[in-house]
């Protein structure tokens, strides 16, 4: 077997491109006679989508319980700096609900923008 048959064979010869060219143009014709539109080449579907919904879920999620948490740590710091124990921990816990009940509303699209300025591109 001489280096040109070789070639040829595995289809890295002098004439592959063309071939390669030639059938991707037969698949195309294929799957567009199927009802398939063809795919774009050079990327992956999932990056032109919107994200999945599990990783939805765990930004949401996120959103709530660092709310909480935040809330929790300033109670903690307020209780500890003026000694009003608990009553910082209880009001900052609720407004760390409430701040985190706001962010996933506002992460989950549910509250529209104000009237007057744009839509951010996320």
């Amino acid at each position: 077997m001489n280096g040109d048959n070789a070639g040829k064979e595995r289809g890295t010869g002098p004439g592959a491109p063309d071939d390669l060219s030639a059938r991707l143009e037969r698949l195309d014709k294929q799957l567009s006679g199927r009802g398939l539109p063809p795919k774009a080449s050079g990327g992956s579907d999932r990056a032109s989508t919107s994200p999945s919904a599990l990783g939805r879920a765990f930004r949401l999620s996120t959103e709530f319980v660092a709310g909480v948490i935040a809330g929790g740590l300033l109670g903690w710091l307020f209780d500890r700096m003026l000694g009003t124990s608990p009553w910082g921990m209880i009001v900052f816990l609720m407004l760390g609900f409430g701040a985190g009940i706001f962010n996933v509303m506002r992460a989950s699209g549910f509250m529209d923008p104000p009237s007057g300025s744009k839509p951010r591109d996320s």
